[in-house]
């Protein structure tokens, strides 16, 4: 049964900055768009550009009713110009456009569909799910953007094709929801994630794609590949899928037994406690560490700072583990093991425990806040 497409207004968001070669054209191609059944709402944020955008974009919006202007007194980034342009959307769907060439907006029309039907929350336009033309550049670039999405679908269990996209497109009450804090390209990972969080529904539609050059004006480099995988990690982290937390954990709990086995170093050689208080103070140490990286990295959203019960709760968790990590040292002492590679083996036999019982005692799981 075919579904009627529901008449609609479109608020298309226009980050700019120094963009006055192409803004005019690209602004143009937008207001295209606009059908009897298809209302437009044009934002246009310039990010305080430092060439003639502000002076195209105010001729522009005096000749069409349809452009909102909004200028940033200070450069800001992509994210930050984003975040300003979707306070302003009153339509009811709102998408992204770039201010140069790279992509045609007339598939903004074909994006918006799934979500007049009211099939979808937020639909991608996707560079590599598409038999469309597509112009053919950086390769190292390209497969950098390959693994940011491979990495970005292990941590949110989305099965995207392209996470750095331009186009994405939302219901109006869901962008307006989301709490944007990047200001730069982190945009990109960072509303992936949190669309993730929120169990919205997800479609991606194949786009072509004009790129262009660094010297056509491309400005996106390494630095923001980098900070993409910070943010790819930092808002995925506490909400990743349990193999995903499980390795995360292994990380962490790497480390504190890394200190674990360097306190009971430190104690055995330069103090006179006894084997067992060597032991179980070394684990007593690095369980602090292991807590305050737990909550740095994995379990920050679930943290109950407000509660004193939460650490006392812990202590206990400390103490079950810590009679653990004793026992399991001096059994393996007996067996004929040197210290140190008793140690460094209880360590390991904890990590599997530690994690069930900070994931499951310590810090429960909070209910994610779905839209």
């Amino acid at each position: 049964m075919k579904v009627e497409l529901k008449p609609c207004t479109l608020s298309v968001v226009v980050p700019c900055y120094n963009e006055e070669a192409t803004l005019e054209v690209a602004i143009g191609r937008v207001l295209e768009i606009e059908r009897p059944d298809v209302g437009l709402e044009l934002i246009l944020v310039d990010d305080c550009s430092t060439d003639a955008s502000r002076s195209v974009a105010e001729g522009l919006a005096k000749r069409y009713p349809q452009i909102k202007l909004v200028f940033h007194q200070v450069n800001q980034g992509k994210g930050a110009a984003l975040r300003t342009g979707f306070q302003e959307a009153t339509g009811d769907f709102v998408a992204v456009q770039d201010a140069d060439l790279e992509y045609d907006p007339n598939e903004l029309l074909e994006l918006i569909k799934p979500l007049r039907r009211g099939e979808a929350d937020v639909v991608l336009g996707s560079r590599y799910l598409t038999g469309k033309a597509k112009r053919v550049l950086y390769f190292w670039h390209t497969m950098g953007n390959k693994l940011l999405t491979l990495l970005s679908n292990m941590f949110t269990d989305l099965f995207l094709t392209d996470m750095e996209t331009c186009y994405k497109v939302f219901r109006r009450e869901v962008i307006q929801a989301i709490e944007i804090e990047e200001n730069r390209f982190g945009f990109e990972p960072e509303i992936v994630a949190k669309v993730s969080q929120m169990g919205l529904r997800v479609y991606e539609i194949g786009i072509s794609y004009n790129g262009r050059t660094f010297e056509e004006g491309k400005k996106i480099g390494l630095k923001d590949a980098f900070r993409a995988l910070y943010c790819i990690f930092h808002y995925n982290a506490p909400y990743a899928p349990l193999p995903m937390q499980l390795a995360i954990y292994f990380v962490i709990g790497s480390l504190s037994a890394l200190f674990n086995l360097g306190f009971f170093w430190g104690l055995d050689h330069f103090t006179e406690l006894s084997l067992a208080a060597a032991a179980g103070s070394a684990y007593f140490l690095a369980s602090l560490v292991n807590y305050w990286l737990s909550i740095q990295i994995l379990f920050k959203h679930q943290a109950r700072w407000s509660s004193g019960l939460e650490f006392f709760i812990y202590l206990g968790v400390v103490l079950v583990g810590g009679f653990l990590d004793v026992a399991a040292t001096s059994w393996l002492i007996q067996l004929g093991a040197t210290s140190l590679v008793a140690k460094a083996c209880a360590s390991f036999i904890l990590f599997l425990i530690n994690f069930v019982m900070r994931k499951l005692i310590v810090f429960p799981q909070k209910p994610i806040q779905r839209f």
